[in-house]
């Protein structure tokens, strides 16, 4: 079998040596192996060095640069108007890269994305896509250089880097941008090359710059040195990073895996629901994506306790994915849920692969930086060895202009008497000891250039020469002041384009994150549904209603809670069902776990993290809650009051399977003013409006049914009404319990007097019959001929304004008929 031309094609084309045509009939036999090799060889090449991997000082692929370097060539600054993508397009494929359009196009969409890139090169206007859909055609949108690219192509004309012919030889192009800014690790790659890949994470400009200067300050620096500057990934869309091992391994050997999470608030979307709000997702992970993984996950039945989900992302506020959380299920335990089995919680595996000197290498961070340090020190020298070659040329026509000056007659005398060009420049450089140059620019020189003016700019040009050519000199002659310039300008690029952290880094072990996701280290688990623990429903004065974490007795302490008072405290579960009683005499059915939760703490403020009971029933007008009570028919007895003295003990009888029922027939205009659970040890307590306090024993009451209109309370003179009924239990309670009033005129518009306030221990008021008149409780001072609150209960009690701000009552009266003591504000209630 003749020899294989797979390799010999190779090595002729290195040597430049043609490969005899093939055609004229003969039949060349090959090796079918060799071929394979030789070829795909050959391709695995094209494809590492010229499609798929960065070279590790630009950063970019060579697509990319192409994109950035013609960009530049067509003008497309930042000040400059956009263009049609096309029209770039177009250009780099016809002039620089020998691909197709979508595959540039491609390259310049992503170039132009902020949330793939951390610091984008590109400015689009136009649709150029999102995380779940793709951008418009390269017809439609619009484009130029961003700001960030400026730096990226600084200085190119100042053969600060090399030059290549492209692909047909006609044009050249930049091997390597100068990078004023280290893209690779701020802007992160990723590709796919035959045998190898590369995936690299976005980190934080500041962040990284302040690690290149520490290292190119002190080159002996440490990894742990670098850590602490650059301590994570930054990634464009934020979100968290949940355990910093694998970003050590990275840093350390190039390879390394981390695990990120969406950024979620628990928040009150609806009155009786909560909901997981999400505001930043992993990298690259889409909310559509996120959605469609939790209706599968809802369908499949692995994620529970959540009732919809809803994309609320808009230009103006950002991502808002809400997740609405089923009654009765913990948010957290929805959570974790979520990060197990949606993309809400994604990982990354970094594999830091990139060119160096045209070799593929894995490196760490400190490689990394190292390569774009040095990087930076060679255009920074090739920059300054220009500039001092054009300084020096520059120095030389001025010096040789200023000769001719002093003496311009003779010069011009020379030239006039030259037969030609070439006779006046030869004449020139004997009379005058000028140079080729000198001579030959003083022969192109304008005669309008020949004033006193131009002599003294001239001297002024020189002598600013001579400063810069002795500046470049000593950078050129200093390797610590050629430094100190590449620290300069690396500051200089992080001040002008860097941007505060976007993404949170979380330490599982010291944070106290937990890990979710299978075959990692678990924190306790948490359950799924609110457990049926002891709870206290609360209704304030108010109307607003929560319940406690725990069943903790819940007991104000003096200053500290600023807002609202107690009018009922419920001894209940987190998933029961409750009773509202209203106004209207009708018992509203409510579930405890509609209501919010308060911290367990004996200092929360009042029930200021309450909900208007209004946001989760649907009240008549003018209908108002008045208690709330169980319903489970061991409670007790239900005794209730109403405005026109009537008074009812509710039978004992299973709740109805309803929302609602009725539990008086009330006459027209009566209200139920207060209701309670008792028993036969009870005392009921009726306080009237014309100051008459009476209490009886609730066994002289007899139990009736719902539909019974109750019996006489309290006896009421004409024209008065009850303003208060309560139950107070015997024994230590009676020994207790305290009576306010607030005293007033009856004529004055509701909530524009402060009134007198009395408080008035309860034992001091002697009981009575059933059906009876009352004692006096305060006695009305002038202008007063009502009371327009009162209050029984046990001590110490707590007088709010409508708006829940705490108003301070008087000390403690023992005379049950005395006066009133001056209120500082109007009292919209008065509770525990």
């Amino acid at each position: 079998m003749a020899k294989g031309r797979g390799t010999d094609r190779m090595a002729r084309t290195a040597t430049g040596q043609e490969e005899p045509p093939i055609g004229d009939g003969t039949i060349v036999e090959i090796d079918v192996a060799q071929e394979m090799e030789g070829s795909f060889l050959e391709y695995a090449y094209s494809v590492i060095y010229a499609r798929a991997l960065p070279d590790a000082r630009d950063g970019l692929k060579p697509v990319q640069r192409r994109i950035v370097y013609q960009m530049m060539a067509m003008g497309l600054r930042p000040d400059r108007p956009f263009v049609k993508s096309a029209r770039v397009v177009g250009d780099v494929m016809g002039r620089l890269h020998p691909h197709g359009d979508s595959a540039i196009y491609d390259a310049l969409v992503r170039l132009a994305q902020p949330f793939s890139l951390r610091l984008p090169l590109v400015d689009g206007h136009g649709n150029f896509g999102s995380l779940d859909d793709g951008p418009a055609a390269a017809r439609y949108t619009e484009a130029r250089m961003a700001p960030a690219a400026m730096a990226m192509v600084a200085d190119l004309g100042e053969d600060v880097v090399d030059f290549v012919p492209n692909y047909d030889n006609k044009l050249t192009q930049p091997a390597v941008l100068p990078a004023a800014i280290p893209n690779l690790l701020v802007n992160g790659a990723a590709g796919i090359a035959v045998g190898m890949a590369t995936n690299m994470a976005p980190h934080n400009l500041v962040e990284v710059v302040a690690a290149a200067r520490h290292l190119l300050a002190n080159p002996n620096a440490d990894l742990e040195d670098l850590v602490r500057l650059v301590p994570g990934p930054d990634l464009p869309t934020g979100g968290r990073i949940v355990g910093l091992d694998g970003v050590r391994d990275a840093y350390r050997s190039g390879r390394g895996t981390f695990r990120t999470r969406a950024t979620c608030a628990i928040e009150k979307v609806t009155a009786r629901r909560q909901g997981i709000v999400v505001t930043e997702l992993p990298y690259l992970v889409g909310p559509e994506k996120v959605i469609e993984k939790i209706k599968e996950g809802v369908t499949n039945k692995k994620l529970q306790g959540i009732s919809a989900v809803t994309d609320l992302t808009d230009r103006k506020h950002g991502l808002r994915l809400v997740i609405e959380v089923k009654t009765g299920f913990n948010p957290d335990a929805v959570l974790e849920q979520l990060y197990r089995f949606t993309p809400m919680e994604d990982s990354f595996g970094i594999n830091n692969v990139c060119l160096v000197d045209g070799q593929p290498r894995t490196l760490g961070l400190k490689e990394l930086l190292r390569v774009w340090i040095d990087h930076r020190i060679e255009v920074v020298r090739r920059r300054s060895e220009y500039r001092l070659a054009k300084r020096r040329e520059r120095l030389h026509l001025v010096e040789g202009l200023l000769l001719a000056i002093l003496d311009i007659d003779e010069v011009i005398q020379v030239i006039r008497s030259s037969d030609d060009a070439e006779t006046a420049r030869t004449r020139l450089i004997d009379v005058f000891d000028l140079s080729q140059a000198q001579s030959e620019y003083i022969l192109e020189l304008r005669l309008r250039r020949l004033t006193r003016f131009s002599r003294l700019e001239l001297e002024s040009e020189r002598d600013g020469l001579r400063a810069e050519i002795a500046e470049l000199e000593e950078i050129l002659g200093s390797t610590g002041r050629l430094h100190t310039v590449v620290d300069d300008e690396m500051a200089a690029a992080a001040a002008e384009y860097g941007t505060p952290r976007r993404t949170i880094l979380l330490d599982a072990a010291g944070g106290g994150v937990p890990a979710v996701s299978t075959g990692r280290a678990k924190a306790a688990a948490l359950d799924l549904e609110v457990a049926d623990d002891p709870c206290l429903a609360l209704l304030s004065v108010t109307g607003l209603v929560a319940r406690t974490s725990d069943a903790t007795p819940w007991e104000p302490t003096g200053a500290r809670h600023l807002h609202d008072a107690l009018r009922t405290a419920l001894p209940t579960t987190a998933r029961a069902e409750i009773g509202v009683v209203t106004s209207a005499g009708r018992i509203v059915r409510l579930s405890t776990l509609d209501l919010p939760a308060l911290p367990p703490t004996h200092d929360h403020p009042g029930l200021a993290g309450g909900l208007p009971l209004s946001d989760l029933l649907t009240l008549e007008k003018d209908e108002t809650a008045v208690a709330l009570v169980s319903l489970d028919e061991g409670a007790g007895v239900l005794a209730l009051g109403t405005r026109n003295g009537v008074v009812k003990r509710l039978a004992a009888a299973p709740a109805p399977a309803k929302d609602e029922w009725p539990i008086i027939t009330l006459q027209p205009g009566d209200a139920v003013i207060g209701a309670a659970m008792t028993s036969d040890d009870s005392e009921l307590v009726f306080v009237s409006s014309d100051s008459s306090l009476l209490h009886f024993a609730a066994s002289a009451v007899n139990a009736q049914g719902r539909a019974a209109a109750g019996m006489a309370g309290i006896r009421l003179a004409p024209g008065e009404s009850a303003v208060f009924f309560g139950v107070v239990d015997k024994g230590a309670a009676i020994d207790g319990a305290i009576v306010v009033t607030v005293a007033g005129a009856s004529d004055a518009l509701p909530g524009t007097q402060a009134g007198t306030a009395k408080v008035t221990p309860f034992e001091a008021y002697p009981g009575k019959g059933r059906a009876t008149g009352g004692i006096r409780a305060q006695r009305f001072l002038r202008g007063e001929d009502t009371l327009l609150l009162a209050w029984v209960g046990a001590s110490p009690a707590r007088a709010v304004t409508d708006a829940g701000a705490a108003v301070e009552l008087p000390a403690p009266d023992p005379r049950r008929d005395g006066s009133g003591q001056p209120l500082p504000t109007p009292v919209g209630g008065i509770g525990r």
